[in-house]
Order: C-alpha cells, then sequence, then structure tokens
C-alpha cells in the first residue's frame, strides 16, 4: 500500500480508515449528547456495535470503536496491568489540507457521553504500596497481594479524558505506515479509595498527561529505552465499509506525569505526598509506559445509519 492509496481511503467519503486505542487508559467523557439522541440510532448487523457513533452530528463520516484488551500502564515507580476492557467510542470527522493534501481526523464524542468507559483497574500494593516479594511461591503471593489490594487497602484507577473529546488527535497515516503519533490522548488518572476521597487525581484539565502514542518507535529520553508497537492485522468487512484492525499495539514511553491533587479531601496537604511517594511521581518523561493492546472497528457512517 503506497501513501496515495492510503489517502484515497481517508479522503474519499465512504472510505474508511483510521484506528485508535484507548489506555487505561484509560476516562470521565466530555461533549455529553443527550441520552435520547442516542436512543434513536439502533443499527443491525455488523453495524451494531457502533450504537453510541455521533449520527446526530451530519459531519460525522466514520465511527470509531475502539477496545484495549492488554498491555500495561507505568506511572514513576507503579506499573498498572491492563487486564479489563477499556473502551473509546466516538466518530470522526475529516480534513483535508488542499496544500499538503494531509488528512487529518476531528474526534467527536460518543453519542451518549460514554466516549471513554469508566474502567477500573486494579493498582498493585494498593494504599500501602506494598506487593509480595517475587521470591515467594505463586500462590503465597496471590494469597497476600489479594489482601492488600481489596477492602480499605485497595486502589484502582480510572484514567479519564482530562480535555473536551475534540482535542483527542488522530493521524490515519501514522497509524497505518508505523511512524509518528498515531494518536494523541490528553488524560488524568483518577484514584480510587474510600481514604482518598472522590478528587484524588494524578493530572488534570489545566495540567493533563499528554499521551503521544504510536504503532512506530518511540525516541524516549534515559532511562527509558526505545520500544516498537505494531498497527496490527488489517481486514475489511461489508465490501469495504468496516475496516477492523485486531491485534494493534499504540506505545509511548516519552510522556511525564504530574504530581497528585486533592487526596484525602480535607487532609490533602498531608495526603498527597504520600501517595506521591507510593506511585513515584511526579515523573519526568523517561521513567513512565504506556502499552496499549486491542482491537479497532471502524465503519462508515452512513453505512451504519442505513443498517437500522
Amino acid at each position: 500500500m503506497t501513501k496515495t492509496h492510503l489517502r484515497c481511503f481517508t479522503g474519499a467519503r465512504g472510505c474508511v480508515l483510521a484506528f485508535v486505542v484507548a489506555p487505561m487508559a484509560p476516562v470521565a467523557t466530555l461533549g455529553i449528547a443527550s441520552p435520547a439522541l442516542a436512543a434513536m440510532h439502533h443499527p443491525k448487523g455488523l453495524y451494531a456495535p457502533f450504537a453510541d457513533c455521533p449520527l446526530s452530528n451530519a459531519a460525522v463520516e466514520e465511527c470509531i470503536l475502539a477496545n484495549t484488551t492488554s498491555g500495561e500502564f507505568t506511572v514513576g515507580n507503579k506499573t498498572v496491568p491492563i487486564n479489563k476492557t477499556i473502551t473509546l467510542q466516538g466518530g470522526t470527522i475529516p480534513h483535508e489540507n488542499k496544500e499538503t493534501e494531509e488528512v487529518t481526523q476531528e474526534f467527536v464524542a460518543a453519542e451518549d457521553g460514554n466516549t471513554l468507559s469508566k474502567t477500573e483497574l486494579t493498582v498493585p500494593g494498593g494504599l500501602l504500596g506494598i506487593e509480595a516479594p517475587k521470591s515467594w511461591p505463586r500462590i503465597l503471593r496471590e494469597i497476600f497481594n489479594e489482601f492488600i489490594n481489596k477492602g480499605l487497602t485497595g486502589v484502582t484507577e480510572t484514567t479519564e479524558l482530562a480535555k473536551p473529546a475534540s482535542a483527542i488527535q488522530i493521524s490515519p497515516t501514522n497509524l497505518i505506515f508505523e511512524e509518528g503519533v498515531a494518536l494523541q490522548l490528553p488524560v488524568k488518572v483518577k484514584l480510587n479509595n474510600p481514604f482518598l476521597g472522590n478528587s484524588c487525581y494524578v493530572g488534570s484539565s489545566s495540567n493533563p498527561i499528554i499521551l503521544n502514542l504510536t504503532t512506530g518507535t518511540t525516541s524516549p529520553p534515559p532511562p527509558n529505552k526505545a520500544i516498537k508497537g505494531s498497527a496490527g492485522e488489517v481486514k475489511f468487512e461489508e465490501a469495504g465499509k468496516i475496516l477492523v484492525l485486531n491485534g494493534g499495539s499504540l506505545v509511548d514511553n516519552a510522556f511525564a506525569a504530574p504530581e497528585a491533587t486533592g487526596c484525602g479531601g480535607f487532609f490533602s496537604a498531608f495526603v498527597d505526598p504520600l501517595v506521591d511517594t507510593i506511585l513515584g511521581v511526579p515523573a519526568a518523561a523517561g521513567h513512565n509506559t504506556a502499552i496499549l493492546t486491542g482491537k479497532l472497528e471502524q465503519a462508515n457512517a452512513a453505512a451504519v445509519k442505513a443498517s437500522e
């Protein structure tokens, strides 16, 4: 495939080509639409998964459904495995620069506002930051970690968008050709635990974690070393109106993470430093990693609507 062919796929109405995998990411959604509008759309057959595509926006040409099913998210000295499905969904509006012939994609929030699923992932070590030594027998490690990660000592994290969905940037060309930034996500990570309260975050709307995810090779500052992503296996369905990318991997290990804020409510001034110590934040670029692996489905919006 040449870049000329790729431009045809992305620039022509009715063609499909884009890829979005959400980390952790991980996300409270912005740009919420009326649930009544979402209820109006009931696509059928292979188009059924795109029920939350923002079809009420006539400018939307493609529907996006991306599921991250594995990978990991490392901030500072804490690595959180992705062992639950995180869903990112919405639509895209293509914009072509006639001078450069470059096509960019404007991301549009899901119809009912569920752009990024509120998937809670377990933070190993919990509130105490303690994990069983790897030298222990496996069954003893599992019992100990289960005890630490449950109840009052357990902590989960939920990755949320730190900006409106329109701030998401997608480059189908970079995705397919495994070069440059394929997906940029501004996020913040909510830490969930009764003791930490409802406003404990790493990152914020004014100071987000910026993920510049690529299917190519990263170029991080030390001590991190370069890692490689992948566009995955590409196939088309419904006479080319649905694009499926299986096993794609988006990576970034060159982002920075700020300190925790708002932890412990009224006692935030005392609790925030404790959380910072457990997580190892703030963490400069070169000390953090996101690896997001999963499946992307993209469908022509007109075909989705026609299937109802």
